[in-house]
């Protein structure tokens, strides 16, 4: 049997995001194992290598806040994605995490 990458282990929680919600980088990171991974998250957000099965778009910062880089498309392509999740997201970019943030309980 395969061991996971730490990269493999940020997949399968991010996959777990259901649609119409975000979890934060840190978030994810404590899911996958270590709450001192939310750069490491990033960076495997960043080197998504199926974003049709891994919705990276669904993370953003402890603030709510869509990322200006977004890899997939440009600096509104998060939030165009989250948008049509029917997630609102208001015109700075950011999510309300009292109503949209997932619970992995």
């Amino acid at each position: 049997m395969k061991k996971l990458t730490v990269f493999d282990r940020i997949y399968e929680v991010v996959k777990a995001i259901p649609q119409g919600k975000v979890a934060t980088y840190g978030q994810v990171a404590c899911m996958a194992g270590n709450p001192r991974w939310a750069r490491v998250v990033g960076y495997a957000l960043h080197a998504n290598p199926n974003s049709a099965e891994i919705p990276c778009h669904r993370v953003v910062n402890r603030f709510g806040q869509c990322s200006t880089a977004f890899v997939f498309g440009g600096k509104n392509a998060q939030i165009d994605l989250l948008r049509s999740e029917d997630v609102d997201v208001s015109d700075e970019g950011f999510v309300d995490l009292s109503k949209y943030l997932t619970d992995f309980r």
